[in-house]
């Protein structure tokens, strides 16, 4: 079960994930997770304790940061692990996203 952790300093936030980004995740991402993004200048989402992401998280993921392309909140992913970047990279999710979002 995915879970997350918040910390914001002024107008940033970090969302530090552990768990599974898949289709479990969907709830607590759309209902908890995406209204809060907005509200900050930048947004970083850790994903140094997430072993594994199936084809539903990375639509969560493109979704979140869709969801502020038109506000002024800025999204980067960050600590990606190795195995979870290499599937990102064959499902082109850094061209997607663009390669800027991954730090």
């Amino acid at each position: 079960m995915l879970q997350y952790k918040i910390k914001n300093e002024n107008e940033h936030l970090e969302l530090t994930f552990e768990g599974d980004f898949d289709i479990e995740a969907t709830e607590l991402i759309q209902q908890e997770v995406k209204p809060i993004l907005s509200k900050y200048e930048t947004v970083t989402i850790n994903l140094s304790e997430v072993p594994f992401v199936d084809s539903s998280g990375m639509g969560l993921l493109i979704d979140l940061v869709r969801s502020v392309e038109t506000s002024k909140t800025k999204i980067h992913i960050s600590s990606v692990r190795e195995e979870v970047f290499e599937v990102f990279e064959l499902l082109q999710l850094p061209e997607i996203l663009g390669r800027e979002t991954f730090i």
